[in-house]
């Protein structure tokens, strides 16, 4: 210990450091838990007024089964008992800007569908084929919003939460495959050509 100096003196540096990163941990909490709330209500408001969709769970069922048997492993192996949440002003900065991305993608794909939208894997009555807005360059944005609120969201704030972020993508990946082997029964004239024109889920790569 330096002569003079106290102990209580030494370790304010600390203190100060450490209740900054507990504010800023509480304020981008916040703020991404607003941006998932806002998300869910729209999406509740928005459901009722969609076409009548039926639910095709057999082609999902066996992902669905995967994905939660992945997940109880995790937890069983203690993968995902990850440490209390932190975060860096730059973690912060990327993760918000990431999610924030990924929700505004989601909403304006959303509304792009309007009663056109259903939940994965379902099939539409009078189902209509929307190129407009985000659609014009990837065929499934709000599963690459999703994912990517997702991410923005492990980023700011628990790197562990990635792991699940990827089990998500992975089955968005197969559903946008499941849908799209409806869409081309469906669009025969239509759907091959906007599929040779656009990507999945990321524009220009994949």
């Amino acid at each position: 210990m330096l002569r003079g100096a106290s102990p209580v003196a030494l370790a304010t540096p600390w203190a100060w450091s450490t209740s900054g990163s507990v504010k800023r941990v509480q304020a981008v909490g916040a703020v991404i838990a607003v941006g998932w709330a806002v998300l869910i209500l729209f999406w509740f408001v928005a459901a009722f007024s969609t076409k009548r969709s039926h639910a095709v769970w057999s082609a999902g069922l066996r992902i669905r089964v995967v994905i939660a048997a992945a997940v109880l492993a995790l937890i069983r192996l203690g993968v995902l008992r990850a440490p209390a949440l932190d975060t860096d002003a730059l973690r912060a900065a990327v993760g918000l800007t990431l999610f924030g991305l990924g929700l505004m993608l989601a909403v304006w794909a959303r509304v792009q569908l309007g009663r056109n939208w259903g939940t994965p894997m379902s099939t539409k009555d009078d189902p209509e084929l929307v190129r407009s807005g985000p659609y014009r360059l990837i065929r499934h944005p709000i599963y690459t919003g999703i994912v990517a609120a997702g991410a923005g969201t492990a980023i700011a704030l628990n790197w562990h939460w990635l792991i699940l972020v990827g089990l998500v993508a992975g089955y968005f990946v197969h559903a946008a495959r499941v849908e799209e082997r409806y869409l081309q029964h469906e669009f025969p004239e239509t759907y091959p050509a906007y599929q040779h024109s656009t990507k999945m889920l990321l524009p220009f790569i994949f």
